[in-house]
């Protein structure tokens, strides 16, 4: 049995509201998967090369709302990135960029 891995708040947080309680389980049921090591696919969470290798879009689907929480999975660490309720198909530069940049601030800090 694997080690639980810590998840680490780089960004945002899940809490109700403005999550229902319902989405606020399930993120954090999948945010537990990836803790205990285990793997996600569509439709949870889809893979995000453009932030990196190891990072994921959750995809948690509220009554009115689509969130997605950009994470990464370290071989030491669950790291929660970026949350944001969906507007658009596409993901923003914008999000990506600023996801970019906690990442290498968090890598450069932590692993020197």
């Amino acid at each position: 049995m694997h080690a639980r891995k810590p998840l680490i708040i780089l960004s945002g947080e899940i809490k109700t509201p403005p999550f229902s309680e319902e989405a606020r389980i399930e993120a954090g049921t999948l945010l537990g998967v990836l803790q205990g090591g285990g793997a996600l696919s569509m439709p949870q969470a889809r893979p995000m090369p453009t932030l990196g290798t190891r990072c994921l879009e959750l995809r948690v689907k509220d009554r009115t709302t689509e969130w997605r929480i950009f994470c990464r999975v370290d071989p030491d660490a669950v790291l929660m990135v970026h949350v944001l309720a969906k507007k658009t198909r596409q993901t923003p530069d914008a999000v990506i960029k600023l996801c970019g940049g906690r990442l290498k601030t968090y890598d450069r800090l932590t692993k020197g």
